[in-house]
């Protein structure tokens, strides 16, 4: 059975949120709003320029939502501390929405983001943007679209016809909270975490009606399961990323479960990936921690 009442659960107090003082409970005003980055109506972005005579690093919020609901500007306000040290650091920001599951299916709300990052390089010129430094940040969905930004190989297409896509897809970085970190079902009841099939994100990604739909049509769609989970693609080259989630291994299974951080970790030990894991909102004794807010400052560059 699916549980459409966990859907709401999917938009999570912003992971980044530092301690800086808000001046006001509403994200500062973009210098850019909805500027499309695509021909679709859910293809577009917010940008916040930071006052700089040199090119800037770039923070992009990704919104979480399962891929099925959400919006820039909620993870914009959600954010709003955030986006204020940022600008304050010299780092601009941009804020994207992207297409829905079920109407649409994998690859496409993944693949949108993942356009979003190229049109950002291909406004370098104009909008005063370091291309070298671009980092990811989001929660659950959002934070599952950044690790596979961080994981994947480059989309960039030199022989597109499109000169956006001629611009590469990766990042410098991701910092993510209660991120899916495989969206395969046979992965996921292998890693004992079948609580989270109970939540529509995994079945509706392929736009199945239900988890018995999902697996009666399972081998047909298996190598896309594979494809967009991104602890498939982890290896050594890839950028520094940060995994938080709230609840600890003891906790029932279910969509921001700390399995997927801890089997993530297992693998990037063992490829050589520079990930850096945070389970519970307490540090355990003696355990070391970063802030989110200061690893992305550090991943852009920023001393």
């Amino acid at each position: 059975m699916i549980m459409l009442g966990k859907i709401f659960h999917l938009i999570l107090p912003f992971a980044i949120i530092g301690s800086v003082a808000a001046a006001s409970k509403e994200a500062p005003k973009p210098n850019y709003s909805d500027v499309k980055y695509g021909p679709e109506e859910r293809q577009v972005l917010d940008f916040w320029k930071a006052d700089s005579k040199k090119p800037t690093p770039v923070l992009v919020l990704i919104h979480g939502g399962g891929w099925i609901h959400g919006d820039k500007k909620k993870i914009a306000k959600q954010a709003r501390n955030t986006i204020r040290l940022m600008l304050n650091k010299g780092v601009s920001v941009a804020a994207i929405n992207y297409r829905f599951v079920p109407k649409y299916k994998l690859p496409v709300p993944v693949h949108d983001a993942a356009r979003a990052i190229q049109f950002l390089r291909y406004k370098a010129k104009d909008w005063n943007i370091d291309k070298k430094y671009i980092a990811a940040t989001g929660g659950s969905a959002g934070g599952c679209t950044s690790l596979w930004l961080a994981t994947h190989d480059d989309l960039a297409d030199k022989n597109s016809p499109d000169p956006v896509l001629w611009e590469s897809t990766r990042l410098c970085g991701a910092s993510v909270g209660d991120a899916q970190t495989s969206i395969d079902p046979v992965q996921i009841r292998k890693w004992k975490n079948d609580g989270a099939l109970k939540h529509c994100m995994i079945c509706w990604s392929m736009s199945f009606k239900n988890n018995r739909d999902m697996s009666k049509n399972y081998e047909t769609v298996k190598a896309v399961y594979k494809e967009f989970s991104p602890v498939n693609h982890l290896d050594k080259n890839d950028p520094p990323m940060l995994l938080r989630y709230y609840k600890g291994l003891d906790a029932p299974t279910g969509i921001h479960h700390a399995l997927f951080g801890s089997h993530f970790k297992k693998r990037a030990d063992e490829v050589g990936a520079p990930v850096t894991l945070h389970i519970g909102r307490k540090p355990a004794k003696g355990e070391k921690r970063i802030s989110s807010n200061a690893f992305l400052l550090k991943v852009l560059g920023i001393n």
